[in-house]
């Protein structure tokens, strides 16, 4: 497979409502997309899920988009690639940057299945034909708002529930929750608010029954969530301290963690994450797939990711219309009583609505074989 051309295109998308974190709120998200053309015309899809911040990791849109341009373009362009997960290795060399290597490698994916002529998800090894969601909740400090978001949600079939949280905006918000959600699945997503020293605090979170504390401490930390995790009853997850298998490995040993959030942009592709899911398959550790306010091509990714056995719980890859007026993809992802249907077209299964992504689109650039890279 030889890859002819790649485009990278900066889109700007506004989000239907605010979306709040331990970290900040924002409203739009700027974020990168690559098409990558073999020498038929066949395209594949990829997207960058880094912010313009690094409020997430260190990974912003602008750092994104200087390691696409000026390291794995030019990798892609000067390799015959035979199979996908060829480009974890040829991106081996060049440290970190997971959010850009998925970007590039993750069109890869899409334009090597499509070659095939099966889906992407097939591709991968998957075989679900339908995939349980859950519904991320940002903070919201207005109670009755925050319940009525999550009856909502509940009436509309979500199969887990995630509520942020952050120092303050804890223990008596879940309170409240689960007293008027008394049996659905639910879950606590910190994003990194919290020190080992609120052992205590947390401690009070075991009362309700929640599936999962995610991400309770310090972003780059294993150790103390190892401490931590020895004084909780509820199951930790990891999500912004897994970058690889490694991570992993390292983090299950220790006990660090009972559960895995994987997000391919994080890990650096879907290479990675499949080997993390592989790894946690055989040491019985569930995993679930995380969302970053993806367009439709990124969430068409989540969705053929999660087909693999091992992603047990539910996880963040809502419809659409969750988040956008209008989504770049047609059809758009759906949800139906708690469930995305996989889609049965060839590499990501849906089809890239050039005109809406045109209209997003705020820069662009082209590189090619024939020609040097141009802007």
């Amino acid at each position: 497979m030889k890859i002819m051309e790649v485009n990278v295109r900066k889109l700007k998308m506004v989000l239907k409502h605010p979306f709040t974190t331990s970290f900040g709120t924002f409203q739009e998200k700027e974020f990168l997309v690559v098409e990558v053309k073999d020498e038929k015309g066949n395209s594949g899809w990829g997207e960058s899920v880094a912010f313009h911040s690094p409020w997430y990791s260190e990974e912003t849109v602008e750092t994104n988009l200087h390691i696409i341009r000026d390291f794995l373009v030019p990798i892609v362009l000067e390799n015959d690639i035979i199979h996908p997960e060829e480009v974890n290795g040829l991106f081996a060399h060049l440290r970190k940057n997971n959010m850009a290597k998925s970007a590039v490698e993750g069109a890869v994916w899409d334009l090597y299945a499509k070659r095939e002529q099966v889906t992407l998800a097939r591709a991968l090894g998957g075989q679900l034909e339908k995939i349980e969601v859950g519904i991320s909740i940002g903070i919201n400090e207005n109670m009755q708002e925050l319940i009525e978001t999550v009856r909502g949600f509940v009436e509309e079939g979500y199969k887990r529930i995630k509520v942020k949280i952050k120092p303050g905006f804890d223990v008596d918000v879940m309170r409240e929750l689960r007293k008027q959600f008394p049996d659905v699945p639910m879950m606590a997503d910190a994003n990194s608010a919290y020190r080992i020293d609120d052992t205590e605090l947390l401690k009070e979170l075991d009362e309700f029954g929640l599936t999962m504390i995610e991400q309770p401490l310090a972003s780059d930390d294993i150790i103390d969530h190892a401490k931590l995790q020895s004084q909780l009853k509820t199951p930790i997850c990891l999500d912004e301290s897994i970058h690889s298998l490694e991570d992993t490995r390292k983090a299950i040993e220790l006990g660090s963690t009972k559960i895995i959030n994987i997000k391919i942009g994080r890990v650096g592709g879907l290479t990675e994450a499949k080997k993390i899911h592989d790894y946690c398959l055989e040491k019985n550790i569930p995993v679930w797939c995380g969302g970053m306010l993806e367009s439709g091509i990124g969430r068409a990714h989540n969705v053929a990711l999660t087909t693999l056995p091992n992603f047990v719980l539910p996880g963040d890859t809502a419809g659409s219309s969750r988040y956008w007026e209008q989504d770049i993809i047609l059809p758009e992802v759906t949800v139906e009583d708690g469930y995305i249907t996989v889609p049965e077209g060839n590499g990501i299964g849906y089809e890239v609505d050039r005109q809406a992504l045109e209209r997003y689109t705020v820069d662009k650039w082209h590189f090619s074989n024939q020609e040097a890279p141009v802007q």
